[in-house]
């Protein structure tokens, strides 16, 4: 099938976006296990693991309509220098990507191309009510317990 070329376009930045969090997800987690934070590595894996699933949903897409993916783009990431700019910059990635996945649905409604819309739609879903949430809550709760102790609650 031959797809809105604006349309692979878009999934081309949503593709390069994915895959820099994984990047920037993959160091911030060895990061976390090298410092003994046991709790904090294996979630961040996790997440790692979650953007490379959002990357497989949009290279499969891309390849329907006709594209060709990009997998070698990448956008600049932020590795954070200790647990509050780490995550700080993780959730950065997050409303970033978010912003960017309205737009591109926003578009595809535009094009009447209801079936990439919905597959994002899935994506935003995971972005926005585990990824960010997850991350704002990591961030209250270090300003309501204190860094030493949240530190002490991820070993």
């Amino acid at each position: 099938m031959q797809g809105d070329p604006q349309v692979i376009a878009y999934l081309n930045r949503l593709l390069a976006e994915e895959l820099s969090a994984a990047d920037q997800y993959f160091i911030h987690a060895e990061m976390y296990k090298d410092w003994g934070l046991d709790k904090l590595h294996e979630r961040i894996s996790h997440e790692r693991m979650d953007e490379l699933e959002h990357a497989r949903v949009l290279v499969a897409r891309i390849l329907f309509l006709g594209g060709r993916p990009d997998v070698a783009a990448r956008v600049p990431i932020m590795v954070g220098a200790d647990v509050p700019t780490m995550l700080e910059s993780d959730l950065q990635v997050e409303y970033r990507v978010g912003a960017l996945l309205k737009e591109v649905i926003a578009f595809c409604e535009g094009v009447h191309d209801y079936v990439t819309r919905d597959a994002l739609m899935v994506l935003l879903e995971e972005t926005e009510n585990d990824h960010a949430h997850w991350l704002e809550q990591q961030l209250k709760l270090i300003r309501m317990t204190g860094l030493e102790n949240y530190i002490q609650s991820r070993m």
